[in-house]
């Protein structure tokens, strides 16, 4: 392999490489998510604090926002495969503290550490739009975004397993040896990759802000991204909740299981982003936020119907995981040179959107039930539609 790449040289592109980039996100971004079936546990041993088990996941996707805006802009500056390494060894020491935490506020505060280093997710999908050709972009994005999608959705169900059985402590110990192995591999097969900016650390952050005055497309995928994720984090957040009280009085295991549900939703990924490759990314999106608002419709009438959550789970991850691959590879485009920064403004604020759709959820659920939470789901999907809809219909082009 060629590890000294110009900008603009595809580089070593291979579908090995491209799967080594999907896992890699697929299990640092796991572990900001490995918290949510696990809410009714942490509710146990921490019985004085239990009516704030929300703050854990809200705490972990503040940090991942945190992460993306003053780590992931490092990748135009650094050699990418050396800031995965680090993080990496950051976030084993994190996820080691979590394991030992004493206290609901400890843990949210160890959480919010895990969400800044899990980041490394955010070097390896620009890493694969910077070594795809401009015509296999999108399925170059969408491949490694199946990865990124599946540690999302895998890791409430490895999660749960782990917690029905040796507790949720073991879950952010099984982690770190997740994380062991995985460095080992970045070591042997990962690429290097050449800087593409030579600003100052604080010109580099300072430059994300002119890129989102200047970018209308990337101001509409932003907000748009954030919304929709921000119904996502509402159903994820309480669903263990609904699911260990009446009808079901089902365990963190069985709330883990519908990971698996949704994991089929990540097949849609390569196929999105080859449609948009084609056809361009406004009608994918459209189609996107038309599937979560009726996720949202299903859920509504399945409160006491597992049949009903799991038919809601697969059309949510469908249309959350397709409107991502649109907007992502919509925005790659915008600025080859400054492709983490770009990236960095839209995941900023699609985490932030994750986090408070987490509150929201939270909050809908101890104040108005399950049908609460629905209808926070349908507002937010609501909130995507005013914004794209009033973008230009030939997205794609800098404004």
């Amino acid at each position: 392999m060629n590890d000294a790449r110009r900008p603009g040289d595809p580089g070593p592109y291979s579908r090995p490489l491209l799967l080594l980039l999907a896992t890699i996100a697929g299990v640092s971004v796991a572990n900001i998510y490995y918290n949510q079936p696990l809410l009714d546990r942490f509710r146990e041993s921490f019985p004085v604090s239990a009516s704030w088990v929300g703050a854990v996941p809200a705490a972990t996707q503040l940090g991942y926002a945190a992460g993306m805006f003053f780590l992931a802009p490092l990748g135009d500056r650094f050699n990418r495969k050396k800031l995965i390494l680090l993080q990496t060894a950051g976030l084993a020491l994190a996820l080691t503290a979590a394991a030992g935490a004493p206290s609901l506020a400890i843990l949210a505060a160890t959480s919010l550490a895990i969400g800044v280093l899990s980041t490394i997710a955010q070097q390896a999908v620009p890493f694969a739009a910077e070594l795809a050709p401009p015509a296999q972009r999108g399925h170059a994005v969408g491949t490694v975004m199946s990865g990124l999608l599946l540690g999302i959705l895998l890791a409430r169900t490895a999660a749960g397993f782990i917690a029905q059985y040796f507790g949720w402590r073991a879950v952010f110990g099984a982690s770190v040896g997740a994380l062991a192995i995985l460095a080992l591999v970045v070591i042997a097969r990962l690429p290097n990759s050449r800087p593409t900016s030579t600003l100052p650390y604080g010109k580099l952050l300072g430059s994300m802000w002119h890129l989102a005055l200047e970018l209308r497309d990337l101001r509409d995928a932003s907000i748009t991204g954030a919304a929709l994720f921000a119904a996502f984090s509402a159903f994820w957040s309480v669903l263990t909740l609904l699911l260990a009280g009446a009808p079901f009085h089902l365990g963190p295991q069985a709330a883990g299981l519908f990971g698996i549900v949704g994991a089929a939703g990540a097949l849609a990924a390569p196929i999105a982003g080859r449609f948009s490759d084609k056809r361009g990314p406004y009608a994918v999106i459209t189609l996107s936020i038309g599937l979560v608002a009726l996720a949202f419709v299903i859920f509504a009438f399945s409160s006491t119907r597992i049949a009903g959550l799991v038919l809601g789970v697969i059309v949510l991850d469908i249309g959350v995981q397709a409107a991502q691959i649109s907007n992502q590879s919509r925005i790659y485009a915008l600025r080859p040179e400054a492709r983490s920064r770009v990236n960095t403004v839209f995941m900023v604020c699609y985490f932030i959107g994750g986090a408070t759709g987490s509150a929201v959820g939270a909050y809908a659920w101890r104040t108005f039930g399950w049908l609460g939470v629905c209808a926070a789901g349908v507002l937010f999907a609501c909130l995507a539609a005013a914004r794209h809809l009033s973008a230009p219909a030939a997205a794609g082009a800098p404004h």
